[in-house]
């Protein structure tokens, strides 16, 4: 169970059998970001007693802060490199301008406003992506790691491998995820029957 966290292979075989649409896998580019990152902004809020006030302007759209996303965002991306070094290099300069923009934002007095509206308005259009497009619940409602912490990183990975990033890997995921969704299916149908079977002997 524990090496399974740390396969990327499995964990992006998960995924992925939750995101085979592209409509919904589009939503999800475009969302997740941007719910990671008004979470970050939210994430100011939540101030560990223990954990000193720094703070530090670097320019008017960057800044830095000391707090429960410096700490999210640290222990995500170190998570990303165990999962797949080269990928989570690629990925730290945009993690990196994710949290420093978070945190300058968080500056203004109606950044929580924003951020929240933000934040629910995604949620809501990728609910959406897996109950039209996909026809699908999200891997939320089995793998909240994988929604939470993951989400990110899978995105960034999904746009590598469509721009050519170790094809050999990608293959080998790409067949895992059909035989997952297949599996899926398959045990969909066996519910789906197994559940008219239920409706028919009750009326019989």
């Amino acid at each position: 169970m524990v090496s399974a966290l740390f396969n990327i292979r499995k964990q992006f075989t998960f995924y992925g059998s939750y995101h085979t649409n592209p409509v919904n896998v589009t939503i999800h580019i475009i969302c997740v970001p941007m719910i990671l990152w008004t979470g970050l902004v939210m994430g100011t809020h939540v101030l560990p007693t223990w954990l000193p006030n720094i703070h530090f302007a670097i320019n008017k759209y960057l800044a830095f802060d000391l707090n429960f996303s410096t700490i999210w965002a640290v222990v995500n991306l170190l998570y990303y490199y165990i999962l797949e070094p080269t990928a989570a290099f690629i990925y730290t300069p945009q993690m990196t301008l994710c949290f420093l923009s978070a945190m300058k934002f968080s500056e203004r007095p109606d950044h929580m406003a924003i951020a929240l509206t933000l934040h629910v308005l995604c949620w809501i259009a990728q609910f959406l992506g897996h109950g039209v497009a996909e026809k699908r619940a999200p891997a939320l409602l089995d793998n909240l790691l994988g929604a939470a912490v993951l989400a990110p990183f899978f995105v960034h990975l999904e746009i590598l491998y469509k721009l050519g990033y170790n094809p050999e890997l990608h293959k080998i995921i790409t067949n895992d995820i059909g035989k997952e969704v297949a599996k899926l299916r398959k045990a969909e149908g066996a519910k789906t029957r197994s559940a008219s079977q239920t409706v028919a002997d009750d009326h019989s």
